[in-house]
């Protein structure tokens, strides 16, 4: 990539940039996959051409699916899903044709450890589960993160009810299959940004949880709910340590 003229981002070590005469080109590379992006397709169209005489691969095109993520054109719109990765998954844990859950988990389920005797059975299904679900949360579903990330602090042990909480999600996932992420190419809106924490969310060990997201072109691009790493003594405490959280 630096042969090409390619600077890696120090961010994201799968992330190349090219910068040169105002024009600019992204590449994605994850593995055997490439991507590349720009308004030049003329520039675009080199760059991947003198791409593949470096390396032994094949030009697709237009991009219509990406690390198990569909991407669709519709004018100025962009809509990226992950159905048919997730029906697989559905279709695997026997969750396509089950009963519809309005919300990830239900209002008010605070998880807790499980002190019981492992049984490696149930670990196996829930890791399984559990692993899949985060796949589709870190792609598209940003509105399952806090579900999923709550619910994988317990695979080592879980219990019946954290697998029944799991395949709760899928009953969400099951109600809300064909969700995509839209991003508006004639929207004038720049990048904005949203925090928050909710106090004490885990009684076990008091810590906050911190949840934010971005949004470009009207759709969200990056997300995340996770613990805060020391206990807040209170609600303000909280919030400012979600507004400072740089991870």
């Amino acid at each position: 990539m630096k042969i090409l003229g390619f600077k890696r981002l120090t961010a994201d070590v799968g992330v190349f940039i090219y910068l040169k005469d105002n024009e600019t080109v992204i590449v994605v590379i994850y593995i055997n996959d490439a991507l590349f992006i720009g308004k030049n397709k003329l520039l675009v169209n080199k760059l991947k051409n003198d791409f593949i005489k470096h390396w032994e691969c094949r030009d697709l095109g237009d991009v219509k699916e990406f690390l198990h993520m569909n991407i669709h054109r519709e004018q100025h719109k962009i809509f990226i899903t992950q159905t048919a990765y997730l029906d697989k998954v559905l279709k695997k844990f026997n969750m396509f044709n089950t009963r519809v859950a309005s919300t990830s988990l239900p209002e008010g389920y605070q998880p807790i450890p499980y002190e019981g005797t492992i049984d490696q059975e149930r670990r196996s299904r829930f890791q399984s589960v559990i692993g899949s679900l985060l796949y589709i949360m870190l792609g598209t579903r940003p509105d399952i993160a806090y579900a999923v990330t709550r619910l994988s602090q317990f695979s080592v042990n879980p219990s019946k009810e954290h697998l029944d909480k799991v395949l709760y999600i899928c009953r969400y996932l099951t109600g809300t299959r064909d969700y995509a992420l839209i991003y508006d190419g004639t929207s004038d809106q720049g990048l904005e940004g949203y925090t928050d924490a909710d106090w004490g969310s885990n009684p076990t060990t008091r810590h906050s949880t911190t949840g934010f997201f971005f949004l470009l072109a009207k759709g969200i691009i990056s997300w995340r709910s996770r613990a805060q790493k020391t206990v807040a003594l209170s609600s303000t405490e909280a919030e400012y340590m979600a507004l400072s959280d740089r991870s």
